[in-house]
Formats: structure tokens, C-alpha cells, sequence
């Protein structure tokens, strides 16, 4: 995919473009920078002047600087061109129909400049995540990071510099420039490019409200076409038409409509219009969906919910359901009685709907003072006492009264009926405490406690006069013998202030004809401190994650107590047993623990809390705490030890049991679920996770690798997870699984030249072995097991260091060929090891025929088999293995050892041969000494005799 924005080329104000002769080399002569012919070997040096020198001197006066401005849009994938630096720039040619009518430079390609051409970015910055600049073609690229034209402007702000290789600019709303610097290397060719590309906005964003709720208030008053704001409107990230354009209701109920304004800025404010008449009364609120739609291609929608509260006025008044009531009153009715009560209605809210209740100006002072009126509930009761010459008819026209309201009239007419007869009379004196008419007792009193006597009579003395109890309640109204008027009244049972704090009975007397008198009798009960505080729950249990926050919530306690006042208020302390760090606020009940609980410490705590009333003497209760502490993965797999080392012979089977890697987790559950897993040599070696079994996939061989060096991890099953680590060093104990392996003589057909003049005790040669294992499976002895030859007999061989030496002189008679077998064996248990290995002694003057003594090697010898071990003195070999901590230290000592041992040897050769420079010898006392441990003369191995006399 290529896709190019519109790229055009502007210059600086300084700057103009050279004629389609000009020559780059020209140019730099204008450009004040220290130039050199070696190229691109100076090129760093230029890079870091221009960096540091140039912003400043050099390129105010450079006249090759140019802006190149190019527009692409936000969202693109990786890989797509934005343009060519070098094609834009006319320093190679156009693609088809990219020419212009401007004078061009020489057309030649990147690749013809000599040096090549290379762009680069002035320094790397936030480029890469953006823009990718091909160093040899000059082309832009989209990267891999997508380019967000919201993001990016957020992050540029409103007007970066141009001094590092990419900086953001939005100068304005609309625009959203990345802004380039581009170096054009070599030097001979310098240009310093600075690239505009400004990002298109593409429809990418959905507006979207600030909240999802939204509220409008419109007096229900609000005449038709009100304008209100809707507050928070729709934010859409995009711009110009991609943003919101217009809003719109789902719902309009008929009542509304919306319109949009645009502000100076471009910014658009939804308002709603009302279209009728409100009548909160009637409904007091529209629930809409609003929805707000962008100008994209396809549009894109955002909506919140919109309700509409309708707010009260005061558009109505008081009104009454009748005009007038018609009330009768006796003549001989108790004071304080209500009569009657008025009640008006207003269908307004709050204040608007406050009413008071009033007589009118027109009723008579003597009826107001008969009959009083309350002026907030509309009850009329009776005033003062009925006498003889109180009028039998009264008018009272009531008001009710609202704000700003015409009141609302009503006419109670109240009848007087005169009583003929007089009433029974009831006298009360009270036994128990009585204030104004209320009489109080403490809760709990014992039955039959007396309250009050009542004495019950005719006033005229004519008629029989009865009473009873009315109303319920424990009490009882009883004659008090011997009196015959006299009553008693009293309780019957215990009573409880929880159950019930208020009676209200009455003493009815009435006499024979039919007149009926009522006492009204109020009792009210004294509250006690007979109930403890009773908590929810005498178990509390509580939970708490481990590593908890220092005064860390808990919970809130909560007690209840049935008694009133201060016997009902509750504080709450801690048990004795609960632990000084468990906090408990008295007054609230919130506990809290003040420090960080370990549940690898301690899992459960367990104490009393309790709640105590305020009564004397007081009341509590003690409910008991569970709290439990939860587990979290605060613990890292533990090795029981830093480093395993475990010690296995070699030659193992394979997945074999080497050893146990015991590891522990404090954690419980999932998070002390550790998995065990090697982490290097995986190839070799596998873990059993279940029981930490280590065990080899593959037998194991010393020879080949004597030790192993293991990192085993243990991962717990916490989220996240932790790790921990173990080295393990395996060391393999060797087994006697090698031969010696003969290294001198390289075959049996090689052979060596005697000289007959070799002094007894002198050494001939040597047999020169290794052994692959070590200890004693590596201690080697050498032995002559089998001869052949005139006497060969006369040769023996060390068997420690395996050197051949002359026993006894040489005969006439011993000319010839001499054929030692040699048995090269360890001390291996519990079966040693061996290998042989012929050696050919030529005794002679001189080899005169070589293909005679090859002859006679090829010949199969008859050898007899001596089966004579060799004695070799062994030191004791029955320490323990030493340490791998040794190893090094012995690998030195054997170093410098052997150094030492070949710096001695070469010192006695050179000796030697510079004594054989200054004294000439004749061939019959030709005696030249051999090495014996593995610097013997290359002629053995050629098969070619070596002369040995004395010196």
C-alpha cells in the first residue's frame, strides 16, 4: 500500500533555489564549517559540529535550507509512504507526473551521487514511534506505531522547537503538525531539511457526554420558548465536521424541542426549548434520551440520559371540600374537649403549600373565646365552660390562609344543647406521682400497686350512680370496701417500658337516667435499666488480608439496648485477652487493628469485645471475635539450603534418582504451590515438581564432563508469581571404565636403534600411557610381560614412570632385534584394566637395512607370557574425594608444575647441544639422550633407528 499526502516545497525567507547549473560543491562554500577531503571518515566529526556549532553559526548563513510540508491521515498502517525526501528535494529524478516547471538540478539517482547520498534524522527522539526514514532512498514511512491524531497533539501541545529530530506542533485547533529535522549527507552535499506533516483528522472518535445522567430544572411557569442550556455537553475528540454538529431528543413528549449555538470558538452548546404549558401539578418530570451526532461518514453517536424536573410555583391555593359543618355540643361537655376540625388542601410543594388557619373578623369575640381554634391543624376544642346564658347557636367562619392566596372560607355552625340534669361527678386523688394530669410509674412495679382512689356521687343525690374501667391496659378499677362511693385503681401485672411506654384509660360513672361522665386518666411509664446491650451476633466473623494497611477497618460493632436515655446508650471496649495492637472506638464501635498482621506469623486471632450501657449500675454483654487472616503471596519459594552438591558415579542410568531438592513456601493455598523446574542444561537434567526428584535424562560420563553446574527455580502459584533460585553442582564419581591408553609407542611396528656402546643403567626409551579416569582407576604400572630377541633380558622397565633402561652391558652376541611386550594396567577396582603395547629394540652399529628389520617386525612373535604383575608402590589413595573447591588450586600447582618440568627440559637439551658444538665426536661414541616422558624424537614415530652411546 503507498499513499502520499500533498507535498509541496516552501523555503525560508533566506533561502532560493539555484538554477539548474548549480553544483553542490559550490554551494559549501558558503556554508562556515571546517571541511576535509578524507569524507566519510570525518563524517561523525561533521554530524556533532552541526549538532552543537550549527543551530548557531553555520547554518544562519547556509543557503541550502528548505521546508517540505506533506498531510496524511491519523490511522494508518505501517508502511505507508509518505513522500521522497530526495525526489521532493529535485536531487533525483521524479517519478511520472511529479515534474514541475522549476529548474531541477542534475537528474541523477541516490546511487550516482559519488558519495552516495544518506539522509538521517538530526537526532532520534520520539521518531521511531512514528515515522521511519530510509537512510539511502530519503523516503518517509508510516511506523508500527499508529499514528492518533487526539494523542498526538495532546502529547505535541501547542508549539514545539524544531531542535531534535521530531517534535509535535498544533498551533491551532485545527492543525496537528509532526515536525522533522533531516540531515542530507555527505558533506560536499549538505542540506538541512525541515518537514511539516501535518495529520488529518479522520472520524475516529464517537462523541461522548461527561456524565450519563443529566439533569434540567424548568419552572412550571416557564412560558413557551424558554431557552435553557443543557449543561455538559457532548466532547467528540475529532474536529471541523468529523465533531458533534447537532443534538436531538429520542423522546419529546410533545413538550420540548432542542436547538444548537455555536460560540465564537466553534464550540456547540445544545439548548432546550419549551414548546407548552407545564403544570407540575399535573406532571412533574420528562425522562428523554439525548443523543449527539458528529458530521462523519457514517456519523457517529453518543447519548446520555436527559430528565426533566418540573419545579413548583405558586399557582395554587388553599381549598376547602365543603363550605360549611354543622357541630352539636352538650352544655355539660369537659373543657379541652375538641368539637370539631377543618382541613383545606393546596396541591402545591413545600412553602407554597404552608397553611394556617384563622377566624374571620366577622366572629364575635365571645364565640372565639369560647371555642379556640388552632391555627396550624385546623381543630376547634372547647375553651372555657359552658354557662346558663351562652348563646345555643354559633357562627364561626374559618380561613385557611396561603401564601399569596386569597384564603379559602369555611362556616362551622356549632349548636349548644343545654343538660337539664346534672352529671355525675368523678373526684380523683392519686396515690402514684401525677403532673398535669399524666400519672408515672417505674416499669417492673409489683402487681396491685395503687395508682389513684376515685370517689363517684350524684350531685342531686336522687339517682344510683355505676363506673367502670375503659380502655386497656394492666389495670383494674375495684370498689374499696367498706365505702360504698369509693374505687380503687390499680395495677394488675408487671409492665414493661420496651413494650409499651404509654396508657390512656378512662373512670366512666353514669346514673340511672342514662347521663354518662368520663375521667380520662394518662399513665406514663419511668424507663429502668433492666436490659443489657445485646450484640447481632455473639460470634463475629472477620476476615483481613495479610499485609494490611496500619490502622487497617475491621469492622463496625453493633449492640443494641432495648432501655431509653443514657441506660440505653452503648460503648464498647476490648476483652482482656485481645492483643494490644486491635483498636475498638468506644463511642462508634469501629475496630481497627493498628498494625501489619503476618499470616505466616499467626492465621487466627481470637478475644472478647464488650458492649456496656450507661445505667446504675450498668449492664453488658461480650460477644467473642473471630478474625481470620488471609493469605497473600508475600513469601518467595525457599530452598532449604542456598547450594545442593550431590555426588553420583558415573555412567548413571538414565533418568536415574540423583537426589531430592527440597524446597518450602510460607504461603498457603495456591500461593505455597511451588513448581520446580531446571532452568539451564534442561536438555540433561529434569525435575520431578512433586517431589523434587532430580534425575538425568541421559547416562552421565566423567570422561566427557566431570561436574555439572545446575540453576533450579521454584515458582509459586501466587498472582503474581515469586521465584527463587538453587545451584546445584552435580560431581561425578569416576568408575574404572577406561584402559590405559598407550600414547608411546605409537604402534607396534615402530622400532629403536641400540647403539652396543649404551652403558648399563642408561635409558633406552620409554612407554608413555594415560588413563581417562582418575584416582586409582588412573594410577598406571608398567611391566614386561613377554621378550623376545638374543637376550632381552637385558632391559628392564620401571613400572611407575615406564622408562626402558640397559640392565646389564652388551655382548657381540646380543646383536639383533629385541621385542618387549609391555602391559600398561591401572589399579582399578574391582577389576583393573590393562593394555600392551610392543616394544623393538634394534641392537647395532648402524641401520643398514631398514626393510630387513621391517621384515622381522612383520614376522608374528613367539612370546611367552609372563603373568607377573608389576610392583608398583602406591601411596594411599583412601581420602575422600576432596572438595571442588580444591580443583582450582590443584589445576594450578599442576600447571606451574609442569612448566616448570618443560622449562628444565629444554634448559638440558640446549646445554647439550651447544656441548656438541664445541666437541666434535666420532660415530663409536655417538650417544644421544632421549627424553623419556613424551619428548622423544619424532624418528621413532617415522620408524627410523636412533643412535644411543655414551656420551
Amino acid at each position: 500500500m503507498r499513499g502520499r499526502g500533498n507535498a509541496r516545497s516552501s523555503r525560508a525567507p533566506a533561502v532560493s533555489w539555484r538554477p539548474a547549473t548549480w553544483h553542490p560543491r559550490l554551494d559549501m562554500g558558503r556554508l562556515h564549517c571546517p571541511r576535509s577531503s578524507t569524507g566519510h571518515r570525518n563524517l561523525p566529526h561533521l554530524f556533532l559540529f552541526f549538532l552543537f556549532v550549527g543551530p548557531f553559526n553555520c547554518l544562519a548563513s547556509y543557503s541550502r535550507a528548505t521546508e517540505l510540508l506533506y498531510s496524511l491521515n491519523e490511522g494508518l498502517p505501517a508502511g505507508v509512504l509518505i513522500g521522497s525526501l530526495a525526489e521532493d528535494l529535485r536531487l533525483v529524478p521524479r517519478a511520472a507526473g511529479r515534474q514541475d516547471q522549476q529548474a531541477r538540478p542534475p537528474e541523477r539517482t541516490g546511487a550516482e551521487w559519488s558519495p552516495p547520498l544518506s539522509f538521517s534524522l538530526a537526532s532520534r527522539g520520539l521518531s521511531g514511534q512514528y515515522v521511519t526514514l530510509d537512510n539511502r532512498s530519503g523516503e518517509l514511512h508510516t511506523s508500527a506505531q499508529e499514528i492518533d491524531r487526539e494523542a498526538l497533539c495532546l502529547e505535541g501541545g501547542g508549539g514545539a522547537a524544531w531542535g531534535g529530530s521530531i517534535s509535535i506542533s498544533s498551533p491551532s485547533s485545527d492543525s496537528c503538525l509532526l515536525l522533522l529535522d533531516v540531515l542530507v549527507l555527505p558533506q560536499e552535499y549538505f542540506r538541512f531539511v525541515k518537514v511539516k506533516i501535518a495529520i488529518r483528522d479522520i472520524n475516529d472518535n464517537a462523541p461522548q457526554f461527561p456524565v450519563s445522567q443529566i439533569s434540567v430544572w424548568v419552572p412550571e411557569n416557564a412560558p413557551v420558548n424558554t431557552r435553557l442550556a443543557i449543561e455538559h455537553p457532548a466532547v467528540d475528540p475529532d474536529i471541523g465536521t468529523n465533531g458533534v454538529q447537532t443534538y436531538r431528543l429520542l423522546d419529546y413528549h410533545g413538550m420540548f424541542t432542542l436547538d444548537v449555538e455555536e460560540n465564537e470558538n466553534g464550540e456547540r452548546t445544545p439548548y432546550l426549548i419549551v414548546m407548552g404549558a407545564l403544570d407540575r401539578e399535573t406532571q412533574d418530570q420528562y425522562v428523554s434520551i439525548i443523543i449527539a451526532e458528529d458530521g462523519g461518514s457514517p456519523p457517529l453517536l453518543g447519548s446520555a440520559t436527559l430528565t426533566i424536573g418540573i419545579s413548583d410555583i405558586n399557582d395554587n391555593c388553599p381549598l376547602f371540600a365543603d363550605s360549611q359543618i354543622n357541630v352539636t355540643v352538650y352544655g355539660n361537655a369537659t373543657v379541652g374537649t375538641p368539637i370539631a376540625a377543618v382541613q383545606a388542601v393546596d396541591r402545591d410543594l413545600g412553602t407554597n403549600a404552608q397553611i394556617t388557619y384563622s377566624y374571620s373578623q366577622k366572629v364575635p369575640q365571645a364565640s372565639k373565646d369560647l371555642f379556640h381554634l388552632d391555627e396550624n391543624t385546623g381543630v376547634i376544642k372547647l375553651f372555657s365552660k359552658i354557662g346558663g346564658s351562652v348563646l345555643q347557636m354559633h357562627k364561626l367562619t374559618i380561613l385557611a390562609n396561603g401564601p399569596g392566596c386569597i384564603p379559602a372560607v369555611i362556616t362551622a355552625l356549632v349548636y349548644i344543647i343545654k343538660v337539664v340534669f346534672r352529671p355525675p361527678e368523678i373526684v380523683p386523688r392519686y396515690i402514684a406521682n401525677e403532673i398535669d394530669g399524666i400519672v408515672y410509674l417505674k416499669e417492673l412495679e409489683p402487681v396491685s400497686t395503687p395508682i389513684a382512689f376515685f370517689t363517684i356521687r350524684d350531685p342531686e343525690g336522687k339517682y344510683k350512680v355505676n363506673c367502670y374501667l375503659d380502655g386497656e391496659g394492666p389495670f383494674r378499677l375495684s370498689p374499696y370496701k367498706p365505702y360504698s362511693n369509693e374505687y380503687l385503681l390499680e395495677t394488675t401485672k408487671p409492665m414493661d417500658y420496651e413494650l409499651q411506654q404509654f396508657y390512656e384509660i378512662a373512670v366512666v360513672a353514669w346514673n340511672s337516667e342514662g347521663f354518662h361522665v368520663k375521667r380520662v386518666i394518662k399513665v406514663q411509664l419511668l424507663d429502668d435499666n433492666d436490659n443489657a446491650p445485646i450484640f447481632l451476633q455473639p460470634l463475629i466473623e472477620l476476615t483481613i488480608e495479610e499485609n494490611n494497611a496500619p490502622n487497617a477497618f475491621l469492622t463496625k460493632l453493633y449492640a443494641t439496648d432495648a432501655d431509653s436515655g443514657e441506660r440505653g446508650q452503648v460503648s464498647y471496649f476490648l476483652g482482656p485477652d485481645a492483643p494490644s495492637y486491635f483498636s475498638l472506638d468506644s463511642v462508634t464501635g469501629i475496630l481497627t487493628v493498628s498494625t501489619q498482621l503476618d499470616r505466616e506469623e499467626k492465621e487466627k486471632y481470637r478475644y472478647t469485645v464488650r458492649a456496656v450501657d450507661c445505667g446504675k449500675p450498668p449492664r453488658e454483654s461480650v460477644a467473642t471475635v473471630a478474625l481470620t487472616v488471609l493469605d497473600k503471596n508475600d513469601n518467595s519459594p525457599r530452598f532449604i539450603n542456598k547450594d545442593f552438591s550431590f555426588f553420583v558415579p558415573e555412567n548413571f542410568p538414565g533418568y536415574g534418582e540423583i537426589g531430592v531438592i527440597s524446597v518450602t513456601d510460607a504461603d498457603a493455598g495456591r500461593n505455597g504451590w511451588v513448581a520446580l523446574s531446571v532452568v539451564n542444561q534442561s536438555d540433561i537434567f529434569v525435575i520431578d515438581t512433586g517431589k523434587g526428584m532430580l534425575r538425568a535424562k541421559v547416562s552421565l560420563d566423567r570422561e566427557q564432563q566431570s561436574s555439572y553446574t545446575l540453576w533450579v527455580e521454584a515458582v509459586d502459584g501466587g498472582e503474581p508469581a515469586l521465584s527463587s533460585t538453587a545451584k546445584i553442582t552435580i560431581l561425578l564419581l569416576d568408575i574404572n571404565d577406561n584402559p590405559p591408553l598407550v600414547l608411546f609407542p605409537q604402534s607396534n611396528m615402530s622400532y629403536l636403534l641400540v647403539l652396543p656402546s649404551t652403558l648399563p643403567g642408561s635409558p633406552v626409551t620409554e612407554v608413555y600411557a594415560v588413563d581417562k579416569d582418575t584416582g586409582m582407576n588412573a594410577v598406571i604400572a608398567y611391566s614386561i610381560i613377554g621378550r623376545r630377541g638374543p637376550r632381552p633380558e637385558s632391559f628392564r622397565i620401571d613400572p611407575k614412570t615406564g622408562n626402558i633402561t640397559l640392565e646389564e652391558a652388551l655382548l657381540q652376541t646380543d646383536y639383533g632385534l629385541h621385542r618387549l611386550l609391555v602391559k600398561v594396567s591401572d589399579h582399578g577396582y574391582p577389576e583393573p584394566l590393562h593394555s600392551t603395547v610392543m616394544v623393538n629394540l634394534f641392537v647395532n652399529d648402524t641401520v643398514s637395512n631398514e626393510s630387513y628389520i621391517e621384515s622381522l617386525l612383520r614376522k608374528e612373535p613367539e612370546i611367552n607370557i609372563e603373568e607377573k604383575e608389576p610392583q608398583v608402590s602406591i601411596e594411599p589413595t583412601h581420602r575422600k574425594v576432596e572438595s571442588v573447591s580444591c580443583m582450582p588450586t590443584l589445576v594450578a600447582l599442576s600447571v606451574i608444575s609442569l612448566g616448570s618440568i618443560t622449562l628444565v627440559t629444554g634448559m638440558g637439551i640446549y646445554i647439550c647441544l651447544r656441548k656438541g658444538k664445541k666437541h666434535p665426536r666420532g660415530d663409536e661414541n655417538l650417544e644421544v639422550q632421549i627424553p623419556l616422558k613424551g619428548k622423544l624424537d619424532l624418528h621413532m614415530r617415522e620408524r627410523k633407528p636412533v643412535d644411543i652411546s655414551n656420551i
